[in-house]
């Protein structure tokens, strides 16, 4: 059972988990059924297993609130629920929510009655509708190609806090690490006194960075805290080598508190890195330093789970195996993902291109529902060191008609503006693949870089891949939507390989057996194949960096470096040395 802090950059100490058990419904005068909360009914780990016939669900269950909470307001929080949904607490609406990728809170303490509490969340899921955000989930009954099994209801955490009247909302971090600061915004609950006190303590490493009490009115405040005036934290380590990046993510501990005199409302865990990311001259700069970006397409998917992993240390596994296989990023496809797995890349490092799920349709209504989400992932996620680029929408799903329709090009630049406008600490891409607008760095796919022995089609992607023309060639539509060209941004390719391989186990590599040595064979091929891509990659002074597709097999697709069940299909080792290859130096172009 998922019982883990389920916000591990905002943690209180008091919360109770209300994942396990439900009762659950499908469609009208349904018969009762149990599923384990947060896995959907579609999933093996729900206890349900199956396809819904039905777009209306419904779960239930009762459940107690501490005694020793009497006096709290409580707040009930849901990590994520596909895709429209009411909540009702013994009998009463607590709230209405739309959109399957975000979370939402509803304090329902005026609606507790202090004995046994009834939660009913009711959930219509349109299965067959191509006009909302629904990412890879296939709106027929099936699965096939590049599309997977539906995925419907609750598929994150459900729990319950005690809170003050007066409370911290949310917080934001914006470092500066140009300036050796870090921007804090806030805001409180509308119950917190006119003056308040918001005091501040940040530290590295046990080690105290900076300390204040600041004067707060209003619901909103800033607080501008000097991170790097102590140039010797901690002895003899210089703040020059404490920026957060994959290769060393340090984070600074924070502990903030809302207080009214010696009264204190609210106390909050969390942390930030001292991070920049920007593009200058054709690349893109980590920390003030050109950064070679060698990523993998992640889909978040699980074979039981579908899109909620079994445990939280499966998130971590994976971006372990990831980072072994030489890989120091991911480019998150058509899923906003679980904090946890921010959590572990931000303490892992590990480079995010956080995504959102695509609408297929186009319509002004789909559009709506888009962009209203897309910006709740924003203030979700803000925090994360680990996301480096917010990127939106891929090969021009649900915008069919961008290369020359005008009211779909106005669409994605908007999408790119408001992301621009709303984090400005962050790249953006509006759409990802081709027929661009707007992007801070110019993401191509191509799987055009031929099979085992078509040299014709090997040349031509060793020749393509070193100019805008070249690539033009390669792409399946127009590199640029009509009416915009290249303005000088990075090059990279963010949709590259997809070539299968029979799922084969890294435990079995060294294996003479004869019954092994089709999967000898198997391996032995694709590391050819693998080994000659990414040196055409590198050989490219045009690319600063790469995407393969893709980490992990999902069901019909058979392309991932480890399998199903997130096992490598090869020893590790041998993808990092071709990972590494000219980079053996680092991924910093200048290390």
């Amino acid at each position: 059972m998922r019982n883990e802090y389920p916000r591990p950059d905002f943690v209180r100490e008091r919360w109770k988990s209300l994942n396990g058990t439900w009762d659950f419904y499908e469609g009208l005068r349904a018969r009762k059924l149990q599923i384990e909360v947060p896995f959907v009914p579609q999933s093996r780990l729900s206890g349900i297993g199956r396809n819904l016939t039905s777009d209306a669900i419904l779960y239930e269950r009762l459940f107690t609130v501490p005694k020793e909470w009497e006096g709290n307001r409580v707040l009930l929080h849901f990590g994520a629920v596909d895709y429209q949904c009411s909540v009702w607490v013994n009998g009463q609406c607590a709230g209405t929510h739309q959109g399957g990728q975000t979370p939402f809170t509803y304090d329902i303490t005026d609606f507790l009655n202090g004995v046994e509490e009834h939660l009913r969340v009711s959930v219509v899921d349109y299965l067959t509708d191509e006009g909302i955000p629904r990412g890879k989930q296939f709106w027929k009954e099936k699965g096939q190609s590049i599309w997977h099994t539906q995925s419907s209801g609750i598929w994150q955490s459900v729990w319950i806090e005690p809170v003050d009247k007066a409370y911290i909302e949310w917080m934001h971090f914006t470092p500066d690490i140009d300036k050796g600061t870090v921007e804090i915004t806030y805001q409180v609950s509308d119950g917190t006194p006119d003056t308040y006190q918001v005091e501040l303590d940040i530290q590295f490493q046990s080690c105290k960075v900076h300390t204040e009490t600041i004067e707060g009115k209003g619901r909103r405040g800033k607080i501008l805290a000097d991170v790097f005036g102590n140039h010797e934290l901690c002895g003899t380590f210089y703040f020059s080598h404490r920026y957060w990046s994959p290769e060393h993510p340090y984070l600074f501990d924070v502990k903030v508190k809302l207080k009214n005199g010696e009264n204190c409302f609210d106390s909050i865990s969390t942390y930030f890195g001292m991070r920049k990311i920007h593009v200058r001259d054709g690349k893109v700069y980590l920390n003030n330093q050109p950064y070679y970006q060698k990523l993998l397409l992640d889909q978040g998917y699980w074979k039981d789970g579908l899109m909620t992993a079994p445990d939280q240390e499966e998130y971590a596994e994976d971006i372990r195996k990831a980072k072994e296989m030489g890989f120091n990023g991911c480019r998150k496809h058509e899923k906003v993902e679980d904090p946890i797995f921010l959590y572990q890349a931000d303490k892992l490092g590990f480079l995010v291109w956080e995504s959102m799920a695509s609408f297929w349709s186009f319509s002004p209504q789909g559009g709506t529902a888009f962009a209203e989400e897309w910006s709740r992932v924003i203030q979700r996620d803000y925090n994360h060191p680990c996301i480096v680029l917010w990127n939106m929408m891929n090969e021009s799903w649900g915008v069919p008609r961008i290369y020359d329709d005008g009211q779909q090009q106005h669409f994605a630049r908007a999408m790119y503006h408001m992301a621009r406008g709303l984090d400005a600490s962050r790249l953006v891409i509006a759409n990802d693949g081709w027929e661009m607008t707007e992007n801070d760095i110019c993401a191509f796919h191509t799987y055009e870089h031929g099979e085992q022995g078509d040299t014709a089609q090997q040349e031509r992607f060793r020749t393509g891949v070193r100019s805008l023309e070249g690539l033009s060639g390669l792409v399946k539509r127009s590199l640029f939507a009509k009416g915009f060209s290249y303005e000088g941004q990075p090059v990279m390719l963010t949709g590259i390989g997809k070539a299968a391989m029979q799922a084969v186990h890294a435990e079995n590599a060294a294996e003479e057996e004869p019954a092994d040595r089709s999967h000898g064979d198997a391996r032995q091929a694709f590391l050819e194949f693998y080994e000659r891509l990414i040196g055409d990659i590198y050989d490219s002074e045009l690319l600063c960096g790469f995407c393969y597709t893709q980490l992990t097999d999902i069901e019909q697709e058979r392309n991932g470096l480890l399998d199903e069940m997130h096992q490598y299909k090869m020893d590790a080792a041998a993808i990092r040395r071709i990972n590494e290859g000219k980079k053996a130096a680092g991924t910093f172009l200048n290390a």
